[in-house]
């Protein structure tokens, strides 16, 4: 450890950032940067504080979930997730909206034994104090449970060597990390005070228990393309669905796309969102074999359309209306409860994965995703609002684009610009 790290978290935010400008070569923009995108209330939240981090947020709108309309806040960097959000979201009201029923809301509180040289024994002492480790578990965290939530079941699993104790937990309107975590340890020091070895206590964020459900028709009319119809296009999708159920390879990209559109809303929501994703990738494995999350399968008509997946997301607690952001958004969204947020976030997960299917079934995922992306190489070689336009509109035609071919093409639309002024 060097001298001028030592104790860094200790430092006020000024003399931190003073530290880290000094020493790892920061101009004088880059310090002005530091010191104008930063607050002294998110010195608080994270150790070692340095800056704001801006990441772009946009709304999805036309977004129809259970015969009501929503405008969802995301927050990315990719360029096109927002637009196919709202191009899914678009084709699935025009043809009747998302379906997505109020999920179970059990979080799992892991508390894990070792050494039982008798599991079946083990069994059998949680089975007669049942009603105390629930009793334990939910004194824990008291005021969960006169909301009518908290623990409400027990079950043992052996895993390898260990056992397993799972605590089921009712986590009301929270995504409920910190409670679980409270009452898992609880129970944990309540085994350990019983003869247990106990290795740990912890929540699982694989919460099968918590699996939302969504579904959706897409007419073929609205499938349609101005070279393709739309049951063509419906039973290209459909392919396209079945592969990622055969294929890792298809599978994980296939749910990239979805992931783009939920950890964009979960983001915003002011929630977990790694949670969120290492639950989904392992329910799409859940069977053996890596598999896309969705499924599309045609209908008379059109095209159906499925997702399913585990998500644990809150409205209230830890960081969730924590920053002014998320409690604009929560403004925005007009969202109330943690079921309906959930419902929300699925949808646009189903919405993102149509969007990206029919592009890939028709004109090809580069189409549309080149459009936004030539806008980024635009204004990354410095091209102002009133250039950009006229930029891509270069870029397009160019048969080859990178770095040096925007740059020149700028080069070129800017001296095109003062040779017609002069005139």
């Amino acid at each position: 450890m060097s001298d001028w790290t030592r104790d860094l978290y200790k430092r006020s935010l000024a003399e931190r950032q003073r530290l880290v400008a000094q020493h790892q070569g920061l101009s004088k923009r880059q310090q002005d940067y530091l010191v104008q995108h930063c607050s002294e209330r998110h010195n608080e939240v994270i150790e070692n504080y340095l800056m704001d981090y801006a990441v772009p947020e946009g709304v999805v709108v036309d977004l129809l979930v259970n015969d009501r309309r929503y405008v969802v806040p995301m927050v990315t960097e990719e360029p096109s997730v927002v637009a196919a959000a709202c191009n899914g979201a678009k084709r699935v009201a025009q043809s009747g909206g998302f379906v997505a029923p109020e999920q179970e809301r059990l979080v799992t509180g892991q508390v894990f034994i070792q050494d039982v040289s008798d599991p079946q024994k083990f069994r059998e002492w949680c089975r007669l104090n049942e009603a105390g480790l629930l009793e334990v578990a939910n004194q824990a965290h008291p005021s969960m449970q006169r909301r009518g939530a908290g623990a409400k079941d027990v079950q043992v699993r052996q895993v390898g060597e260990f056992m397993s104790l799972d605590l089921l937990i009712d986590v009301d309107q929270a995504m409920g990390a910190n409670s679980v975590n409270t009452m898992a340890e609880a129970v944990g020091r309540y085994c350990q005070q019983h003869g247990w070895h106990v290795l740990t206590a912890i929540l699982s964020n694989y919460a099968l228990d918590a699996v939302q459900m969504v579904e959706c028709t897409v007419t073929n009319e609205v499938l349609a393309t101005k070279t393709m119809a739309g049951r063509q296009v419906a039973e290209r999708i459909a392919a396209l669905s079945k592969l990622a159920q055969v294929d890792p390879y298809r599978a994980v990209t296939h749910n990239k796309g979805i992931m783009n559109g939920i950890d964009a809303a979960v983001l915003a929501s002011g929630n977990d969102w790694r949670a969120v994703e290492a639950g989904a990738h392992a329910y799409a494995a859940r069977d053996g074999q890596y598999r896309g999350l969705s499924q599309w399968h045609t209908v008379p008509g059109g095209l159906r359309g499925t997702l399913a997946l585990p998500l644990t997301v809150g409205v209230v607690g830890g960081s969730i209306k924590l920053t002014d952001q998320s409690q604009i958004n929560y403004q925005i969204s007009q969202i109330q409860t943690a079921q309906e947020l959930s419902a929300v976030v699925a949808s646009v997960g189903l919405a993102q994965n149509l969007a990206a299917l029919r592009a890939l079934a028709t004109n090809g995922i580069q189409a549309g995703h080149m459009q936004m992306q030539y806008r980024s190489l635009a204004m990354s070689v410095g091209a102002t609002a009133q250039e950009i336009a006229p930029l891509v509109q270069r870029l397009q035609k160019a048969s080859r684009v990178d770095t040096n071919v925007a740059k020149d093409l700028l080069t070129q639309l800017r001296k095109e610009e003062n040779d017609a002024r002069e005139i």
